[in-house]
């Protein structure tokens, strides 16, 4: 039966997004107004999809973003599963910074593409432009996302070390760091198995937003202040039913 639904919602995944791809093929004409678009059609598209494989997300709110103001939202990184939670949970329009690998992935990595800002971490220059494109979508008056551990944490840790590109890029723009952790992503479709998808809760945390000038430039003690306040809320979040 586990084979059976994997290979379901795998269809139903390509199926929804072939009806979707035609917008974001005209949308993506059009800029960032284009992304913006694009953004609420793939939302529609993830409660869709969600709902029908038995996904049922959950966010919690230890502190509601402000409507309106633009963020550098960071979160954990364990699953696969990961990605199309950004566009079910989240619910304002963010532009994820994604590896190179993402956007060989049959169809889904023309919609990356289009909606987010694609690097190869193996090339200087691609990682320099990406970081210009990061800072041209914050001056546009939109939010972006970084998984500041770069990859999926394999550890036995709840957080791997963070690198400093999110903490730079919004201490250089006085923007407020969001946190949000993924709690069941890693449960319902483990990195490691790809016959392990399944139903099931999903929550999403979001945390209170931190702000970048209270630290005076200093990126070491910002992102220790982002890494402690996730891992509180990770181990408070453990025994959580």
């Amino acid at each position: 039966m586990r084979y059976l639904y994997v290979i379901y919602a795998l269809v139903l995944f390509v199926a929804l997004f072939l009806v979707v791809l035609p917008f974001v093929l005209l949308f993506s004409l059009f800029g960032n107004r284009g992304r913006r678009a694009s953004w609420v059609v793939v939302r529609i598209w993830a409660y869709i999809w969600f709902n029908l494989v038995g996904i049922f997300n959950k966010n919690i709110y230890e502190a509601r973003p402000v409507k309106g103001r633009n963020y550098i939202v960071v979160a954990n990184h364990i699953s696969y599963l990961d990605t199309p939670v950004i566009f079910r949970a989240i619910p304002f329009f963010v532009r994820p910074l994604a590896t190179y690998e993402y956007s060989k992935i049959p169809l889904f990595g023309y919609l990356y593409k289009h909606l987010a800002v694609i690097i190869d971490r193996a090339n200087l220059q691609s990682k320099s432009d990406g970081v210009k494109v990061l800072r041209h979508t914050l001056d546009e008056g939109s939010s972006i996302l970084i998984f500041p551990e770069g990859r999926f944490n394999k550890s036995d840790k709840l957080l791997n070390d963070f690198y400093d590109g999110a903490f730079k890029i919004a201490l250089q723009t006085d923007t407020p760091i969001l946190p949000l952790l993924f709690l069941d992503t890693n449960k319902l479709w483990h990195y490691n198995r790809f016959w392990s998808f399944r139903p099931g809760r999903n929550r999403v945390v979001f945390l209170p937003e931190i702000n970048p000038a209270e630290h005076k430039g200093n990126v070491k003690e910002f992102k220790d202040k982002v890494f402690r306040e996730m891992e509180f809320y990770l181990k408070k979040y453990q025994n959580f039913r």
